[in-house]
């Protein structure tokens, strides 16, 4: 067999491979002989036809169906005898088989690329670090509370803070437009809700008011059909609402479930919730930035195949979410894209370093997401009654591991930073 390479791009190879006519025939042939010991035609006994009518009845078919063998069992021949790893399947061009000649084709695909530094050797790394602080208590109580205000009308104006009850529709040159209508709407001032300048139109209005509100949509938003558009919302306003905020006493953190211990019980609960989102904010910044100094020293160009196969993939979780299939965006794309270079590189670590997820670990794993639920040992049986959800945790932990293994060779330095600055960047 014969086999020519030529590289049409940095990643993309086009070969030629030649079968010889000898073996080609002798695979014919022997398919054939075969074949006569099975086919039933008039006038011969079972077994008994010769392989020359069947060769004259079959042959055709027969000589397809070995091409198609013979190209599938020839490439990987080929690639292995090449050393090439292909990323995806090939294009092959179309064949013509025939009787005592040569079988050739040619068959383009996409390699994987070379990853040379599958390492963070003397690569200098902050290390974030943090603690849950009285005052990080104190803010997630004050937010517990504020989830279960009461809202009461008042005979006042508006201020940020308080809750308006408002009918609008909203015009673009004249027409009322998609989405720009609702009725009985409950708006907080000053959460950013709307887009620029509609909350701040109905800062000092009461109740019973009319307003008209003039702006423009951002040039990025969302919908095409809005972007950069001027329109004029008009506004009445049925209600103006200041919230009461329940008392922090023994009733309200029994309305959390916290039935015994009082305050101190639930100051206690809360940081140990605030540590475990802590633990894996920082576990997945650091991941985040391991991930960051490992592309940047390894700027992988990606077959074009496996972008694809990983925008199937994400299409196909949206889909089982129950979220909208759409067109993958360039967004879409660059995300795609570092996922499948952070997966190569991460295989490469895992093979050169010989890791695997140890099963110690993956029980901590689990006895970890498990403390997380009012029943622990019912998320544990969930969790093992499917093989793909323990899989799931098994690439947790041998990420994990990955992770703590680049970082041994890197220069690591420790980066504090506060509980409430990790929960805004992660």
């Amino acid at each position: 067999m014969q086999v020519s390479i030529e590289n049409t791009s940095n990643l993309g190879r086009r070969i030629k491979v030649t079968v010889p006519a000898d073996r080609v025939e002798q695979e014919f042939s022997s398919r054939i002989k075969r074949l006569s010991g099975q086919v039933k035609l008039p006038g011969f006994r079972p077994g008994k036809v010769p392989a020359k009518v069947v060769e004259q009845k079959y042959g055709k078919q027969v000589m397809n169906e070995l091409a198609t063998d013979l190209i599938q069992s020839t490439f990987q021949e080929a690639v292995g005898q090449e050393s090439l790893r292909p990323a995806g399947g090939p294009k092959i061009e179309p064949v013509k088989p025939e009787r005592g000649k040569e079988l050739e084709y040619t068959a383009e695909f996409e390699v994987y690329p070379e990853i040379s530094k599958p390492d963070l050797e003397g690569v200098a790394l902050k290390q974030p670090t943090c603690e849950v602080t009285d005052e990080d208590i104190d803010r997630t109580i004050d937010t517990l509370r504020k989830q279960r205000a009461v809202w009461a009308d008042v005979d006042r104006a508006a201020k940020n803070g308080d809750q308006v009850i408002i009918d609008f529709v909203g015009k673009i040159d004249g027409e009322a437009f998609a989405g720009g209508e609702a009725k009985d709407y409950s708006l907080e001032l000053g959460t950013g809700s709307f887009i620029e300048g509609f909350e701040e139109g109905l800062v000092g209005s009461k109740a019973g008011d009319e307003k008209s509100i003039d702006l423009k949509f951002p040039d990025n938003y969302p919908a095409e059909h809005l972007k950069g558009k001027a329109a004029t919302f008009h506004v009445h306003v049925k209600a103006v609402k200041e919230s009461s905020l329940p008392d922090l006493d023994e009733d309200f953190v029994k309305g959390l479930g916290v039935e015994e211990g009082g305050i101190e019980k639930f100051r206690q609960e809360v940081r140990a919730n605030l540590e475990r989102e802590m633990k894996q904010r920082l576990r997945s910044m650091l991941s985040a930035r391991v991930v960051d100094a490992l592309l940047e020293r390894n700027p992988l160009e990606i077959p074009e195949a496996l972008i694809m196969e990983e925008l199937g993939r994400a299409q196909q979780v949206a889909a089982q979410a129950g979220r909208t299939m759409t067109k993958p965006t360039e967004a879409d794309r660059e995300a795609a894209q570092r996922r499948v270079a952070t997966s190569l590189i991460f295989a490469e670590v895992m093979q050169k370093e010989g890791l695997q997820a140890d099963s110690e670990r993956v029980q901590a794993q689990v006895d970890e997401m498990a403390a997380e639920y009012d029943n622990p040992d019912e998320f544990k049986k969930w969790l093992f009654s499917e093989p793909s959800r323990l899989r799931e945790i098994q690439g947790l932990v041998l990420e994990e591991k990955i992770v703590e293994t680049l970082l041994d060779k890197a220069k690591v330095t420790d980066e504090a930073i506060s509980f409430k600055e990790l929960s805004s960047l992660t």
